[in-house]
Protein backbone atom coordinates (compact mmCIF):
# COMPACT_ATOMS: atom_id res chain seq x y z
CA UNK A 1 0.00 0.00 0.00
CA UNK A 2 1.20 3.40 -1.24
CA UNK A 3 2.05 5.65 1.64
CA UNK A 4 3.58 9.33 2.69
CA UNK A 5 6.62 9.03 5.20
CA UNK A 6 8.72 12.14 5.90
CA UNK A 7 12.93 11.51 5.67
CA UNK A 8 15.01 13.30 7.91
CA UNK A 9 17.19 15.67 6.16
CA UNK A 10 19.58 18.85 7.05
CA UNK A 11 16.86 21.16 5.41
CA UNK A 12 13.78 19.53 7.23
CA UNK A 13 11.75 16.28 6.71
CA UNK A 14 11.53 15.37 3.07
CA UNK A 15 8.10 14.00 1.85
CA UNK A 16 8.42 10.59 -0.16
CA UNK A 17 5.96 7.86 -1.25
CA UNK A 18 6.69 4.76 -0.31
CA UNK A 19 5.43 0.95 0.00
CA UNK A 20 6.96 -2.35 1.86
CA UNK A 21 7.62 -5.04 -0.19
CA UNK A 22 5.28 -8.26 -0.49
CA UNK A 23 6.84 -10.72 0.98
CA UNK A 24 10.47 -11.16 1.90
CA UNK A 25 12.34 -8.13 0.18
CA UNK A 26 14.23 -9.08 -2.53
CA UNK A 27 16.17 -5.34 -2.08
CA UNK A 28 15.13 -1.99 -1.79
CA UNK A 29 14.63 0.52 -5.24
CA UNK A 30 14.88 4.66 -4.75
CA UNK A 31 12.43 5.90 -7.32
CA UNK A 32 13.87 9.27 -8.41
CA UNK A 33 11.19 11.46 -9.36
CA UNK A 34 10.43 13.21 -13.04
CA UNK A 35 10.06 16.85 -13.70
CA UNK A 36 6.94 17.16 -12.56
CA UNK A 37 7.31 16.12 -9.19
CA UNK A 38 5.84 13.10 -7.31
CA UNK A 39 2.83 12.21 -9.43
CA UNK A 40 0.53 9.11 -10.18
CA UNK A 41 2.80 7.70 -12.73
CA UNK A 42 5.55 7.89 -9.79
CA UNK A 43 3.24 6.62 -7.29
CA UNK A 44 2.50 3.58 -9.55
CA UNK A 45 5.84 3.15 -10.09
CA UNK A 46 6.75 2.70 -6.19
CA UNK A 47 3.64 0.15 -6.06
CA UNK A 48 4.53 -1.98 -8.96
CA UNK A 49 7.96 -1.99 -7.74
CA UNK A 50 6.78 -3.16 -4.34
CA UNK A 51 4.35 -5.42 -5.70
CA UNK A 52 7.11 -7.88 -7.27
CA UNK A 53 9.24 -8.13 -4.04
CA UNK A 54 10.97 -4.90 -3.42
CA UNK A 55 11.02 -1.96 -0.99
CA UNK A 56 10.51 0.97 -2.50
CA UNK A 57 10.79 4.96 -1.67
CA UNK A 58 10.59 8.19 -4.05
CA UNK A 59 11.63 10.98 -2.06
CA UNK A 60 10.22 14.43 -3.08
CA UNK A 61 13.60 16.53 -4.31
CA UNK A 62 11.50 19.44 -4.79
CA UNK A 63 10.62 19.49 -1.24
CA UNK A 64 12.43 23.08 -0.75
CA UNK A 65 9.95 24.29 -2.73
CA UNK A 66 6.60 22.80 -1.55
CA UNK A 67 6.95 19.57 -2.83
CA UNK A 68 4.51 20.96 -5.86
CA UNK A 69 2.84 18.31 -8.60
CA UNK A 70 2.95 20.02 -12.10
CA UNK A 71 0.42 19.34 -14.37
CA UNK A 72 2.01 17.47 -17.79
CA UNK A 73 0.93 20.44 -19.91
CA UNK A 74 2.54 23.27 -17.83
CA UNK A 75 5.95 23.32 -18.90
CA UNK A 76 6.58 26.83 -18.07
CA UNK A 77 5.75 25.96 -14.37
CA UNK A 78 8.32 23.20 -14.02
CA UNK A 79 11.72 25.08 -15.32
CA UNK A 80 12.20 27.46 -12.03
CA UNK A 81 11.13 24.59 -9.75
CA UNK A 82 13.71 22.29 -11.23
CA UNK A 83 16.38 25.55 -11.75
CA UNK A 84 16.49 25.42 -7.84
CA UNK A 85 17.79 22.39 -7.41
CA UNK A 86 21.89 21.97 -7.14
CA UNK A 87 24.07 19.13 -6.79
CA UNK A 88 24.47 19.65 -3.50
CA UNK A 89 20.92 19.68 -2.79
CA UNK A 90 19.76 16.10 -5.00
CA UNK A 91 23.20 14.63 -3.17
CA UNK A 92 21.93 15.78 0.28
CA UNK A 93 18.33 14.30 -0.34
CA UNK A 94 19.77 11.04 -2.27
CA UNK A 95 22.25 10.30 0.38
CA UNK A 96 19.19 10.58 3.08
CA UNK A 97 16.94 8.30 1.20
CA UNK A 98 19.95 5.74 1.53
CA UNK A 99 20.24 6.21 4.86
CA UNK A 100 16.45 5.52 5.75
CA UNK A 101 17.20 2.15 3.54
CA UNK A 102 20.41 1.50 5.42
CA UNK A 103 18.50 2.07 8.72
CA UNK A 104 16.09 -0.29 7.81
CA UNK A 105 18.73 -3.14 7.01
CA UNK A 106 19.14 -2.89 3.51
CA UNK A 107 23.31 -2.74 2.65
CA UNK A 108 24.66 -0.99 -0.44
CA UNK A 109 24.55 -4.23 -2.54
CA UNK A 110 20.55 -4.27 -1.69
CA UNK A 111 19.86 -0.77 -2.95
CA UNK A 112 18.77 0.01 -6.63
CA UNK A 113 18.07 3.51 -7.84
CA UNK A 114 15.45 4.36 -11.25
CA UNK A 115 14.72 7.28 -12.26
CA UNK A 116 13.01 9.63 -15.00
CA UNK A 117 13.11 12.07 -17.12
CA UNK A 118 15.16 14.33 -15.05
CA UNK A 119 15.29 11.35 -12.45
CA UNK A 120 17.21 9.49 -14.99
CA UNK A 121 19.62 12.10 -14.73
CA UNK A 122 19.79 12.33 -11.28
CA UNK A 123 20.20 8.25 -11.13
CA UNK A 124 23.33 8.02 -13.24
CA UNK A 125 24.73 10.90 -11.03
CA UNK A 126 23.92 8.74 -8.14
CA UNK A 127 25.41 5.54 -9.94
CA UNK A 128 29.18 7.31 -9.82
CA UNK A 129 29.07 7.79 -6.34
CA UNK A 130 28.67 4.97 -3.45
CA UNK A 131 25.43 4.11 -2.14
CA UNK A 132 23.61 1.92 -4.47
CA UNK A 133 24.11 -1.30 -6.14
CA UNK A 134 22.58 -1.08 -9.55
CA UNK A 135 20.95 1.80 -11.24
CA UNK A 136 18.31 2.71 -13.98
CA UNK A 137 18.15 5.46 -15.86
CA UNK A 138 14.70 6.54 -18.12
CA UNK A 139 15.49 9.02 -20.92
CA UNK A 140 18.00 11.18 -18.54
CA UNK A 141 18.91 14.48 -20.29
CA UNK A 142 21.95 16.45 -19.96
CA UNK A 143 24.47 14.14 -22.01
CA UNK A 144 26.65 16.09 -23.13
CA UNK A 145 25.71 19.36 -21.40
CA UNK A 146 25.65 18.93 -17.29
CA UNK A 147 22.07 19.73 -15.47
CA UNK A 148 21.84 20.89 -11.73
CA UNK A 149 25.92 21.27 -11.54
CA UNK A 150 26.69 17.58 -12.70
CA UNK A 151 29.26 16.75 -15.11
CA UNK A 152 27.58 16.02 -18.73
CA UNK A 153 26.45 12.59 -18.09
CA UNK A 154 29.06 11.58 -20.78
CA UNK A 155 31.12 12.58 -18.65
CA UNK A 156 30.39 10.50 -15.60
CA UNK A 157 29.28 7.43 -17.95
CA UNK A 158 33.18 5.93 -17.38
CA UNK A 159 32.75 6.40 -13.36
CA UNK A 160 29.94 4.40 -13.12
CA UNK A 161 30.44 2.51 -9.89
CA UNK A 162 27.84 -0.08 -9.70
CA UNK A 163 25.59 -1.63 -12.83
CA UNK A 164 23.90 0.16 -14.91
CA UNK A 165 21.09 0.31 -17.56
CA UNK A 166 19.83 3.07 -19.58
CA UNK A 167 16.86 3.12 -21.84
CA UNK A 168 16.10 6.08 -24.15
CA UNK A 169 13.40 6.59 -27.20
CA UNK A 170 14.77 7.37 -30.42
CA UNK A 171 11.99 9.83 -31.29
CA UNK A 172 13.16 12.07 -28.16
CA UNK A 173 13.88 15.04 -29.74
CA UNK A 174 15.69 16.41 -26.10
CA UNK A 175 18.35 13.83 -26.51
CA UNK A 176 19.92 12.74 -29.64
CA UNK A 177 20.52 9.09 -30.75
CA UNK A 178 23.67 10.49 -31.02
CA UNK A 179 24.44 11.18 -27.81
CA UNK A 180 22.75 8.29 -26.68
CA UNK A 181 25.37 6.12 -28.70
CA UNK A 182 28.14 7.98 -27.29
CA UNK A 183 26.52 7.32 -23.67
CA UNK A 184 26.81 3.83 -24.53
CA UNK A 185 30.65 4.20 -25.62
CA UNK A 186 31.62 6.16 -22.63
CA UNK A 187 29.55 3.95 -19.83
CA UNK A 188 31.42 0.83 -21.80
CA UNK A 189 34.73 2.23 -20.34
CA UNK A 190 33.21 1.71 -16.58
CA UNK A 191 34.65 -1.37 -14.91
CA UNK A 192 31.19 -2.94 -14.01
CA UNK A 193 28.37 -4.06 -16.36
CA UNK A 194 26.57 -1.27 -18.55
CA UNK A 195 23.69 -1.72 -21.46
CA UNK A 196 21.81 0.79 -23.23
CA UNK A 197 18.58 -0.21 -24.93
CA UNK A 198 16.61 2.35 -27.57
CA UNK A 199 13.43 1.92 -28.54
CA UNK A 200 12.56 2.93 -32.25
CA UNK A 201 9.47 4.23 -31.96
CA UNK A 202 9.49 5.94 -28.52
CA UNK A 203 9.37 9.19 -27.28
CA UNK A 204 10.79 11.03 -24.05
CA UNK A 205 8.29 9.65 -21.57
CA UNK A 206 7.23 6.63 -23.22
CA UNK A 207 7.25 4.90 -19.41
CA UNK A 208 4.15 7.26 -18.38
CA UNK A 209 0.45 6.32 -19.40
CA UNK A 210 -0.60 9.24 -18.00
CA UNK A 211 0.81 11.04 -21.19
CA UNK A 212 -1.09 9.72 -23.98
CA UNK A 213 0.77 12.18 -26.32
CA UNK A 214 4.19 9.66 -25.66
CA UNK A 215 3.26 6.88 -24.32
CA UNK A 216 4.23 3.38 -25.80
CA UNK A 217 2.75 0.40 -24.11
CA UNK A 218 5.33 -1.80 -26.26
CA UNK A 219 8.51 -0.20 -24.99
CA UNK A 220 7.67 0.41 -21.64
CA UNK A 221 6.72 -3.15 -21.22
CA UNK A 222 10.02 -4.10 -22.43
CA UNK A 223 11.80 -1.32 -20.44
CA UNK A 224 9.91 -2.60 -17.33
CA UNK A 225 10.75 -6.33 -17.84
CA UNK A 226 14.48 -5.53 -18.71
CA UNK A 227 14.25 -3.49 -15.66
CA UNK A 228 12.85 -6.07 -13.21
CA UNK A 229 15.18 -8.88 -14.87
CA UNK A 230 18.26 -6.65 -13.70
CA UNK A 231 17.58 -5.40 -10.62
CA UNK A 232 16.19 -8.77 -9.58
CA UNK A 233 19.62 -10.27 -11.04
CA UNK A 234 22.05 -7.75 -9.74
CA UNK A 235 20.60 -6.56 -6.05
CA UNK A 236 21.94 -8.93 -3.46
CA UNK A 237 21.00 -8.76 0.89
Amino acid sequence: MLTTIEIPTPDGPMPALSAEAEGDAAGAVIVIQEAFGLTEHIGDVVELFAGHGFRAVAPALFHRSGSPVVAYDDIPSVFPIMQSLTVETITTDTDATVALLNDEGFSESAIGMVGYCMGGSVTLYSASRPGIGAAVTYYGGGLSTGRFGFPPLLELAPNLRCAWIGHFGDLDQGISIEDVEALRAEAGKASVPTEVYRYAGADHGFNCPDRPAVYNEAAATEAWARTYEFFSSTLTS
